[in-house]
């Protein structure tokens, strides 16, 4: 099992980013997907997460009207989109996936991608 993702980079503030997260070796249709971000010397919390089909989804307050989760289960894939980006929101991102739904914390995801990059400039 592998979580791919990418998407990550510098970016000003007010600027966007979307994060792309591919799973190979499982049925990706089958799982939860949540997003993760852990900055330096902080916990790593809860983006966002969405459900096996798409139609539910979960978002930390710091994040909600901004970022947007989504997946593609014909591409095995979830993004993150990420608009009015604010230098607070620069971690490392990571995705993950998990049988249940819904789970905020870390412990209740199996498999975890290597995490990319997010830098907000001021």
């Amino acid at each position: 099992v592998q979580l791919q993702a990418c998407g990550g980079g510098l970016v000003q503030a007010g600027g966007s980013l979307r994060l792309s997260c591919v799973l190979s070796g499982r049925t990706f249709s089958s799982y939860s997907m949540g997003w993760f971000r852990q900055a330096p010397g902080k916990e790593r919390d809860i983006v966002a997460a969405i459900n096996y089909s798409g139609g539910s989804t979960r978002y930390a307050d710091s994040v909600k009207g901004r970022f947007t989760i989504s997946r593609d289960n014909g591409k095995n894939t979830v993004y993150l989109q990420m608009n009015s980006l604010k230098p607070e929101d620069t971690a490392v991102y990571y995705c993950a996936s998990s049988r249940r739904w819904y789970v905020p914390s870390p412990g209740g995801y199996d498999y975890w991608g290597q995490g990319t990059q997010v830098t907000v400039s001021s």
